[in-house]
C-alpha cells in the first residue's frame, strides 16, 4: 500500500518565500500543499479546517505572531505538527518549543535540509538547525539567563525595544531612535509579547517595568 503524502500547510507572510517552498515541496512525491496563510489568524483558522499534518509557521506574521499562533494551533487536539520556519536564529526557539512546536528551521537552509525537517517532524521527530540545537542544549542546561536577568528569553535588541516601549515610546518613536523602520519595531513588539506571553502592550509595559525596564 502506498503512504499517504504528508499533507502541508504554508503560513507566511512574504509571497516569493511561500511561491518558492510551494514549488519545492510540490517536486516531493510524498507531500501535498493543502493551503497558503499569509497572516497568524489564518494560520490558525486553515490549521483547524483543513487539518494538515504539518504547518511550517513564520515567527514574523500580520495580526498574529508566530508563537501565539503555535500555542493556538496546538490548543485544539489532535493538532498538526509545528514546524517553524524563520530567519530568527536567537532564544525565539525556546518560546516555540515550550508553545508547541516540534522543530525549528532557519530559512536559510539549503532545500534538503528544509524537506528532511518535514519528513522528520511529520513522522514524530524533533528536529532544529545546528545552531538553534546549541540555543535549546543550553536552555535546557540551565545556561540561559541568570538570576540578574528577568527576561531570558529576549534577545539584546528586544530587551533594548522593550525597555524603551516601558518608557512610553511609540513604535515610531523606537524606530527613529535605533534607526530601523516603523515595520520592523512592530514585528519586534509582536514578537516580544509573544515570548512574554503577554496579549496586550500595556501588559508588556507593566511587566517590564515590574522587572526594573523603563524606569529612570
Amino acid at each position: 500500500m502506498t503512504a499517504q503524502p504528508i499533507r502541508i500547510l504554508i503560513a507566511d507572510d512574504h509571497p516569493v518565500f511561500r511561491f518558492g517552498l510551494r514549488a519545492l515541496l510540490e517536486s516531493q512525491s510524498d507531500m501535498i500543499v493543502v493551503g497558503e496563510a499569509d497572516r497568524g489568524t489564518e494560520a490558525v483558522g486553515m490549521a483547524r479546517s483543513l487539518r494538515p499534518d504539518v504547518v511550517l509557521l513564520d515567527i514574523n506574521m500580520p495580526e498574529l505572531n508566530g508563537i501565539e499562533a503555535t500555542r493556538q494551533i496546538t490548543s485544539v487536539q489532535p493538532h498538526p505538527v509545528i514546524l517553524i520556519l524563520t530567519m530568527f536564529d536567537d532564544d525565539t526557539v525556546i518560546s516555540a518549543v515550550q508553545a508547541g512546536a516540534q522543530g525549528y528551521v532557519l530559512k536559510g537552509a539549503h532545500g534538503v535540509e528544509t524537506l528532511r525537517a518535514i519528513r522528520a517532524v511529520a513522522n514524530g521527530e524533533s528536529i532544529f538547525s545546528p545552531a538553534v540545537a546549541r540555543k535549546v542544549m543550553r536552555h535546557l542546561q540551565g545556561d540561559v539567563g541568570g538570576p540578574d536577568d528577568p527576561f531570558p528569553e529576549l534577545t539584546p535588541r528586544e530587551r533594548e525595544i522593550l525597555h524603551l516601549v516601558a518608557c512610553g515610546l511609540t513604535n515610531g518613536a523606537i524606530a527613529e531612535r535605533l534607526v530601523l523602520s516603523p515595520k520592523t519595531i512592530r514585528n519586534q513588539v509582536s514578537t516580544i509579547m509573544g515570548k512574554l506571553d503577554v496579549s496586550s502592550r500595556a501588559e508588556a509595559i507593566v511587566m517590564a517595568r515590574q522587572a526594573g525596564l523603563g524606569i529612570a
